[in-house]
């Protein structure tokens, strides 16, 4: 069942949120990809905020350009993390979408990563669930033993 929902705002994100996958692979996190977009289709990014968590769901990745609401939206419709992935697709560079993002009102969480920073928005969630799960705590201990070696190899499944 997954864990980590990584959704986006268009199929063209797609190429932007790939790190991400990878990197929700690499550490053995079970994950579903869906695209979304908060303005063209608001009633199913709305069932899919409620729907999320009895659905097994414990983090949502949500990548998004211009003006970055799906991050957002989400969070409105569950308590659930969000982490947003601000995208650099606009003229702006993702400034946009940064800004979009970090600028939530107060109780309305949403975590955000770099511009087009997807590899830790999956690593972000790695940390999340390596709380509760020993199985991806050891993989994420891994993974950072890994990096303070100044290796960049993948853990070991």
């Amino acid at each position: 069942m997954p864990l980590v929902g990584v959704v986006m705002g268009s199929k063209s994100d797609e190429s932007l949120m790939q790190p991400a996958l990878d990197t929700l692979q690499q550490l053995g996190i079970e994950y579903e990809v869906l695209v979304i977009s908060a303005h063209r289709n608001p009633e199913k990014t709305r069932e899919y905020g409620l729907e999320a968590e009895q659905r097994g769901l414990e983090v949502i990745i949500a990548g998004a350009g211009k003006a970055a609401h799906l991050p957002g939206v989400l969070a409105s419709w569950t308590t659930l993390p969000i982490i947003g992935v601000p995208l650099g697709t606009s003229e702006l560079l993702g400034v946009d979408s940064l800004y979009s993002i970090t600028q939530m009102p107060a109780g309305v969480p949403v975590a955000c990563v770099a511009i087009d920073g997807a590899k830790n928005a999956a690593l972000l969630a790695g940390a999340i669930l390596a709380l509760k799960y020993e199985r991806i705590r050891e993989t994420y201990k891994e993974y950072r033993r890994i990096l303070s070696e100044g290796r960049s190899e993948p853990p070991s499944q």
